[in-house]
């Protein structure tokens, strides 16, 4: 019998895309992605931090162990990155798989924060956007996922059918923030 068990795949090449005066665009391998959405018995706290030792994190924030992590992803919603549920999870959450509809990419180094601000309209500067800080916004037209993982790196992640357009936009604002340091 054939095998058809799936494995989520990055709609883009894995590695580095370009590099440009220290600020790398860099497509990383593919983890899980699963949504969580609280049920009406307020458990999921408990199980996360019980079965992967996380927490729930504030609105805007995301939440790292040794293993996984747990972004905010909009009201009541969150998004398990790194690891496959526990299954004792679905008595609290309703869970969805979504390593398959979307495509990450890090933006990191010296100019990221200025390539960045060309195309998406977050305040990134450490006041407002600090480490583990993370927003549902927009990179250009497309509706996205920023999450601030370094001091000069964020972890972009847009709906698969635009990860070719989010590595075209990136080179091209890199392109043109790099030319002005070669002034």
């Amino acid at each position: 019998m054939a095998d058809l068990t799936l494995t989520a795949q990055n709609a883009l090449p894995q590695g580095d895309v370009a590099e440009l005066c220290g600020t790398t665009i860099r497509v990383p391998p593919m983890r899980p992605l699963t949504s969580l959405m609280p049920g009406a018995s307020q458990g999921l706290g408990q199980a996360l931090k019980k079965h992967h030792g996380l927490t729930l994190p504030e609105p805007g924030q995301s939440i790292l162990s040794d293993t996984a992590e747990c972004l905010w992803f909009g009201h009541r919603q969150y998004l398990l990155v790194g690891v496959r549920p526990a299954d004792s999870l679905t008595e609290v959450a309703t869970l969805t798989d979504q390593s398959d509809a979307w495509s990450t990419v890090l933006l990191d180094g010296p100019l990221a924060r200025d390539v960045l601000a060309r195309l998406c309209p977050l305040d990134l500067r450490d006041a407002a956007f600090p480490m583990h800080a993370t927003a549902r916004s927009e990179i250009r037209h497309m509706m996205a996922c920023i999450t601030r993982v370094s001091a000069d790196g964020f972890r972009l992640m847009v709906f698969r059918s635009m990860a070719d357009t989010l590595l075209h936009d990136l080179r091209e604002a890199l392109a043109m923030r790099a030319a002005r340091e070669n002034l």
